[in-house]
């Protein structure tokens, strides 16, 4: 009977200490200015907590505060800094980011969040028909480095030419500079049109991918699970497309 005392309040013990850990976790979370998903309210490329904007940032910060966990957001640049300290500092996570078969067992998940269609857009005058990304391939493609969009034309062959902020290829593509912008939708109608450029066209639509929030591999299992349970019920609640409805 002592023995199964002794067990019983080993375990409960342990099960306390687990509860007190997941109460204290606090996660450092990073982004980057991908409108409309998420954004910096001065357009710079550096910003924390209160001065981000945007539907993914609206959506996280209503689940932190559904599943009752701390937390601290900055948006940096660029996002291959960003993505690297995610997935080597414990306690870390990044979004939005495209859940990829390679980056799976990288992270752990929590989404999805929005779509994130992958699209070409040339000019609104532009000669350029396609019906595969094969035809694509004669043509200059401007994408954005590091992106989940420009790796996987990269490994088919497609050799995009790369810029530090996606947005930049929206007066390229203008100026006669590349053929075809490779780029999300909606994020690359919203960035050409804080560009001033709006008379593109879609002329592929080759890939339709879902936005996540990526956490380190440490983080604790029942942080992750509290943090989908809360994004689910904002979901049944229309809350989603609400928030989304505020930006497009």
């Amino acid at each position: 009977m002592l023995k199964c005392l002794v067990l019983a309040l080993a375990g409960a013990t342990l099960l306390l200490a687990g509860s007190a850990r997941a109460a204290d976790t606090s996660l450092v979370l990073l982004t980057e200015n991908f409108p409309p998903y998420n954004m910096a309210k001065n357009g710079k490329n550096f910003a924390q907590d209160e001065n981000i904007q945007g539907i993914a940032v609206d959506i996280v910060r209503e689940i932190f505060k559904r599943a009752d966990i701390s937390y601290s957001l900055t948006l940096r640049f660029p996002w291959e800094r960003i993505y690297k300290l995610a997935l080597e500092n414990p306690g870390y996570g990044v979004f939005v980011m495209a859940r990829l078969p390679e980056r799976e067992k990288r992270f752990k998940w929590v989404g999805p969040i929005g779509p994130d269609d992958w699209i070409m857009l040339a000019k609104a005058d532009s000669k350029i028909a396609l019906d595969s990304l094969e035809q694509a391939r004669k043509y200059r493609i401007g994408a954005y480095k590091g992106d989940a969009i420009a790796e996987t034309l990269s490994k088919q062959g497609l050799n995009p030419i790369v810029v530090l902020r996606d947005q930049d290829n929206a007066r390229k593509l203008v100026n006669g500079q590349i053929d075809l912008w490779a780029t999300g939708d909606p994020a690359g109608r919203y960035l050409a049109r804080q560009e001033g450029v709006s008379d593109l066209k879609t002329v592929l639509r080759f890939n339709s991918a879902e936005l996540y929030l990526a956490l380190n591999k440490d983080v604790p299992d029942d942080v992750v699970a509290r943090l989908q349970k809360a994004l689910d019920e904002l979901r049944k609640e229309g809350e989603v497309d609400a928030i989304m409805a505020r930006y497009l």
